[in-house]
């Protein structure tokens, strides 16, 4: 028997597992945590895009507990948190349970999204469901006006019948209904033989007698099945020396289009000439017409005639110029008597597509959003200690120095980044506003000598502004950002030179203006317009325009964060802001501010000529306390040579204990706001219960929103942005010194 540990060394091992255990559980709660935030905040976008929604829209769990509902939801059916889906509108549908679970689970097996419509008493309804993570779907509830453009829950309206297990009919569509001319309710009264043969032809049971028609059952989940039936070819055309016509669905009312086993275009009919547009003729290849498969279509198209297709249905986006549009796009084999074409049936999916991106994109701005935020911090100490040296370097070197040139591009470059970073922090509206009282008119005057050097020779800028123009409350020196872009936007869309007209006009809208999926509340405006006549944007891009790093200039020629910039900060200022365009002829920024009420009168500024006169040399005891270690040796190196006499701390902790010190003086601390440990107003506060008078610099490389409502509990204190220069810190410190 071998020798047992000894008991000591057991407890140890006990002691190593206990340790390694706790950490698992601490890292699988910090996770479920940080997924739940997640989940928390995709819910409260999604809760307040459908508020405005004119549809009853619900957000249920898998359960079909409704979490939230909509306004119009609220008033049709008097809905509250906490009930159930299928008792909300048990009086609108004769089984909305059976319902419900179909479509969910149909959801769940495809795509994530599925529709049905459903014929009551009040006519026709379509009930559709989006699967929004593996917890919670989104139903939305809305009324057919037109049953012609009736589709089913598994895809467009051509005639379909949903059979179960049994072969009972679960489902007939309008076309179905029309064709069979009553409503069945097994598949022995629908066709002759069963079962049914898909890809064949079928004998049906019609109020006109048998037909015969071309079946496709495509498995629609949850054990059903959906069986299409289309029209077979007339005999002109299978026994014709020339190629079929397929003239016999020229009018049905859903966008059908016929092509080869090589994805060579065939024929189709006229709804799918005006879903497709007018690149769609006979012997062009279906790839060139529409992309986002992710996969060559080629490979889709072998795996459907071969049987081999997981997913009948796709959802790709036409490739048309003059508007950005999706279509689902449902495929079956069809044999023919020369070759084995495709029957490809469409549906418009725009609708559904905008609603997915527009998800999509609230979540990935505020990923964005956090990520400019978070990098911010570590980018902004980088930054401050390179340009700082670089300013301790440039005090030893003139400009009669073979090394002042390189220094010079250093600290230029430096800025430059400096910059793409309060691009990032405006687009996610994270960076401080210091807002006022302003007039656009003297704004605009102010700015126009700068502007007028920004468009050149070749572009000249016409200024109009309305002669009763209001006042508005905004941060001047982002406002002029804006125009800034705005401005050279518009030159770089005139190459060869033009006019960039800007106005001003004061408007008042009686009724609230819903425009790009915006609603802008009744009141009075200051309009702002930045016009050129330059190439234009195409109507599929026009949407993009303000999306960060989206640009259409060459490599080199623009970051992408221009629009991006100038849209955070009208949406931070309380504004809006639109695009117009037309190819061609021109494009169009309106922006609008709301009118400030109650306005003061707007007192005349004297103009202070700039003068760069560095600080003088100061007197003083002051305490940097900054983790960042590159940052902290600037820093004191820097207010050293400005006279002051510098205590470093590399913490708050350690800060406090040097001050246990009674007999020190310290006239100033200069601290970094987030730190390890104890943050920045946390250790000033407590210090200065001892030491009352001592006025104190906060320095952070976060938005100043991080420090604002802690900030004005601490008397003497200002704020510091970094990246700070050299002069930056010993001008900001001597002022509160002094």
């Amino acid at each position: 028997m071998a020798a047992l540990a000894p008991e000591p060394l057991i407890q140890l091992c006990l002691s190593a597992v206990a340790l390694a255990l706790m950490g698992l559980g601490f890292a699988v709660t910090l996770s479920t945590r940080k997924m739940r935030s997640t989940q928390d905040h995709a819910m409260a976008a999604i809760t307040s895009f459908i508020e405005r929604d004119v549809s009853s829209s619900f957000v249920c769990t898998g359960d079909g507990e409704i979490v939230c509902a909509n306004a119009t939801a609220r008033k049709a059916f008097g809905t509250c948190a906490g009930e159930t889906l299928a008792g909300t509108l048990r009086n609108t549908f004769a089984n909305p349970g059976g319902i419900i679970f179909r479509l969910k689970a149909t959801s769940e097996m495809e795509n994530g999204a599925a529709r049905e419509d459903i014929v009551t008493r009040k006519g026709y309804m379509r009930l559709a469901v989006h699967a929004l993570n593996p917890e919670h779907f989104l139903w939305r509830l809305e009324a057919i006006s037109d049953t012609r453009q009736s589709r089913g829950s598994d895809g467009p309206g051509l005639p379909m019948v949903m059979v179960g297990r049994t072969g009972a009919v679960l489902y007939m569509n309008e076309g179905a209904r029309s064709l069979i001319g009553t409503r069945s309710k097994s598949l022995d009264a629908i066709f002759d033989v069963l079962p049914v043969r898909s890809g064949e032809m079928n004998f049906v049971t019609t109020s006109d007698g048998k037909t015969q028609v071309l079946a496709s059952k495509v498995d629609a989940g949850a054990g059903r099945s959906a069986i299409y039936l289309l029209p077979p070819p007339s005999d002109a055309e299978t026994t014709g020396p020339s190629k079929p016509t397929w003239s016999s669905f020229q009018d049905l009312p859903v966008p059908l289009i016929r092509f080869s086993s090589q994805g060579e275009v065939r024929s189709f009919n006229r709804k799918g000439a005006d879903l497709v547009g007018p690149g769609l003729v006979e012997g062009v290849h279906i790839s060139t017409l529409m992309e986002g498969l992710g996969r060559p279509i080629a490979d889709w198209i072998g795996e459907t005639i071969s049987g081999r297709a997981v997913q009948q249905s796709e959802f790709l986006r036409l490739k048309r110029t003059d508007k950005e549009m999706f279509v689902q796009v449902a495929l079956n084999r069809m044999g023919d008597q020369d070759e084995t074409s495709i029957v490809a049936v469409l549906a418009d999916a725009t609708e559904l597509k905008t609603l997915e991106a527009q998800f999509v994109q609230s979540q990935k701005m505020q990923a964005i959003g956090q990520l400019a935020g978070g990098v911010a911090h570590d980018f902004n100490n980088l930054l401050t200690a390179i340009s700082g040296h670089c300013d301790l370097l440039l005090l030893r070197h003139d400009q009669g120095d073979t090394d002042y040139s390189d220094l010079m591009q250093i600290n230029q470059n430096a800025n430059r980044a400096a910059a793409l970073v309060g691009q990032l922090l405006a687009f996610s509206r994270k960076q401080m506003l210091r807002p006022e009282q302003l007039d656009l008119r003297d704004t605009m005057a102010d700015l126009t000598h700068l502007l007028n050097r920004l468009v050149g020779e070749k572009v000249r800028l016409n200024l109009s502004h309305d002669p009763v123009l209001k006042p508005i409350r905004a941060d001047k020196r982002q406002l002029e950002q804006v125009l800034m872009n705005l401005v050279v936007n518009a030159r770089d869309a005139m190459p060869d030179g033009g006019e960039i007209q800007i106005e001003t006009e004061c408007i008042t809208l009686g009724d609230p203006l819903e425009r790009d999926r915006v609603s802008v509340p009744v009141g009075d405006y200051v309009c702002l317009r930045v016009m050129d006549a330059g190439v234009g944007i195409p109507a599929d891009k026009l949407q993009k325009v303000f999306e960060p790093f989206y640009t259409t200039k060459r490599t080199g020629e623009g970051t992408g964060l221009g629009l991006s910039t100038a849209y955070g900060i009208v949406k931070q200022t309380g504004g809006f802001i639109f695009v117009d365009s037309t190819l061609g002829r021109g494009t169009c920024f309106s922006i609008m501010f709301p009118v400030l009420e109650c306005a003061s009168p707007t007192p005349k500024r004297v103009q202070k000529v700039e003068t760069n006169v560095e600080p003088k040399h100061g007197e003083g005891v002051i305490l940097l306390v900054e983790d960042e270690a590159p940052v902290r040796a600037f820093a004191s190196r820097a207010l050293r040579l400005r006279g002051y006499t510098v205590l470093e701390a590399d913490s708050a902790e350690a800060a406090l204990k040097t001050l246990e010190d009674d007999d020190l003086s310290v006239d100033l601390f200069v601290t970094d706001v987030v730190m390890p440990g104890k943050d920045g107003p946390s250790w000033v506060r407590e210090a200065l219960k001892e030491r009352p008078e001592v006025r104190v610099v906060f320095v952070s490389g976060y938005a100043e929103d991080r420090l604002n409502d802690q900030q004005e509990s601490i008397p003497n204190s200002v704020f510091l942005p970094k990246p700070f220069s050299l002069n930056d810190l010993a001008e900001t410190v001597h002022n509160q010194l002094h």
